[in-house]
């Protein structure tokens, strides 16, 4: 089993839905069956672990029974604490209302519910639990002048212009391949080797209109990503 040579982590699951807090547990203990897995059903609950305990990745929902926004205290909790626990949220809220109102918030990576599978799950928590226990440089090239930073590997949030870019997990590796091999074309064949789930097109189009969208968060003019007809994506340059 992968990540079986690392430390046995503690993971927190804070999820109201029981059928899918189930699912969620079952899944990480499919992925680390040596973890410790807490789960809580409920903002107090959830918030007295989370300040009395160390966990080494928190997965939770935004909307907390009638709290919508319990989610967003929770981890504003743990940033207070400044542990820096790596936050997976797991919502049913859409990317593009994720990114608005996660956007000043730390959680680390975000999974819409009935858009994922166990595997991409499983493939999410794992390298989040990588990425804090063996936060080792992945070899690529150097970023060209101006190009966002990024390591999804090691780092838990891209940068550019010296503010953050937004991204889900999937969606920096994309980001990172297209910059990897800046100027040439990178295929759809290609792009399916770093999307865990949901290998097509449409779906990696998805992806890479959400990677746009962040950078124009940033920059409304950016346009250094070009659409190849038929073919795939080709990062152009960050002007």
């Amino acid at each position: 089993m992968r990540g079986m040579s690392l430390p046995a982590p503690h993971i927190a699951v804070v999820e109201d839905d029981p059928p899918t807090r189930e699912q969620l547990i079952a899944w990480l203990r499919a992925a680390r069956p040596d973890a410790r897995i807490d789960a809580y059903g409920d903002r107090d609950s959830a918030e007295a672990a989370l300040s009395a305990e160390r966990f080494d990745l928190v997965t939770l929902d935004l909307e907390l029974g009638r709290e919508r926004h319990a989610g967003i205290a929770l981890i504003n909790l743990l940033n207070k604490r400044g542990l820096g626990t790596p936050v997976l949220v797991v919502s049913a809220m859409p990317a593009a209302v994720y990114r608005s109102i996660m956007k000043a918030l730390d959680a680390w990576d975000y999974l819409q519910k009935t858009q994922f599978d166990e595997a991409e799950f499983i493939e999410t928590v794992l390298a989040l639990l990588r990425q804090t226990a063996q936060p080792a440089p992945r070899p690529g090239a150097e970023p060209g002048a101006g190009d966002p930073q990024i390591d999804p590997l090691r780092q838990r949030s891209p940068s550019w212009r010296g503010q953050r870019l937004n991204l889900p997990l999937t969606a920096q590796r994309i980001l990172a391949t297209l910059l990897e091999h800046r100027g040439e074309v990178v295929g759809y064949a290609q792009l399916f080797d770093v999307v865990k789930s949901g290998r097509n097109k449409d779906n990696v189009r998805k992806h890479v209109a959400t990677i746009r969208d962040a950078l124009r968060d940033i920059d409304p003019d950016f346009d250094g990503i070009e659409n190849v007809p038929m073919r795939g994506f080709r990062w152009t340059s960050a002007r």
